[in-house]
């Protein structure tokens, strides 16, 4: 396993959000972790990366221990998380955006990712700020893959964007699994995490409720109904 979270609680303040979570990841597989608004799914995300580290439990990365690491050393090991709100830095211009996050070890340099997203070849010069929802969705990847990550995390890589870029983005999502790069994807739009996962849990408030396939949770109509609003 790249990554085996095992029994961690996470808090914000004094709410207790994250109850005994755990979750694996294997080598080069799709993990789609699925459930509603406020159900605890970004801060899982959070809880791996460090930003909101869990008040106990364990995270193991390449079976070490990082569940009080911090963020830039998470990072440093081969974590990537592409944030919900993209993290653009919006007075940079999409090439300088790119240029910070160069690693000269990544097997994806500036070329690869222009290969992958051709539509940023055309706004290399524009400011963060003035490219579109999809624009940036891809920019945000692409810095992310630039970095050499072993396990990408993907936060609500399809919200708020139109089916043809949501397209580009499953994509782009397909070939990194076909290159067996290793994924933790949120998604609130569950048949796009279904068509990419290999496997899949739902969450809800902060407790893991369904492990399994894509093929067996489709099946569970309960777990669909009343976990993801899913008609049964």
């Amino acid at each position: 396993m790249i990554l085996e979270v095992r029994g961690i609680n996470t808090f914000y303040g004094l709410g207790h959000i994250l109850h005994g979570l755990s979750l694996t990841v294997a080598e080069g597989e799709v993990i789609a972790l699925l459930g509603r608004n406020g159900a605890g799914k970004t801060t899982t995300l959070r809880s791996i990366t460090g930003l909101t580290p869990p008040r106990t439990g364990e995270i193991l990365y390449k079976g070490r221990n990082i569940a009080n690491l911090g963020p830039h050393r998470i990072s440093q090991m081969g974590i990537a998380l592409v944030p919900e709100t993209r993290g653009i830095f919006s007075y940079l211009t999409a090439r300088e955006n790119l240029a910070i996050a160069r690693r000269s070890h990544s097997r994806w340099q500036v070329e690869d990712v222009l290969r992958r997203f051709p539509k940023l070849g055309e706004v290399l010069d524009r400011k963060g700020r003035f490219l579109s929802g999809g624009e940036q969705q891809m920019l945000a990847i692409a810095r992310a893959l630039l970095t050499g990550p072993h396990l990408l995390l993907l936060d609500e890589p399809s919200q708020g964007l139109g089916p043809l870029v949501v397209e580009a983005v499953m994509g782009t999502i397909r070939e990194l699994k076909r290159e067996r790069v290793s994924m933790l994807l949120v998604e609130q739009n569950a048949e796009m995490a279904l068509q990419l996962a290999d496997r899949v849990y739902v969450i809800d408030h902060g407790i893991i409720v369904f492990e399994g396939t894509p093929a067996l949770l489709r099946q569970n109509h309960q777990v669909t109904a009343t976990y993801l609003g899913v008609g049964g």
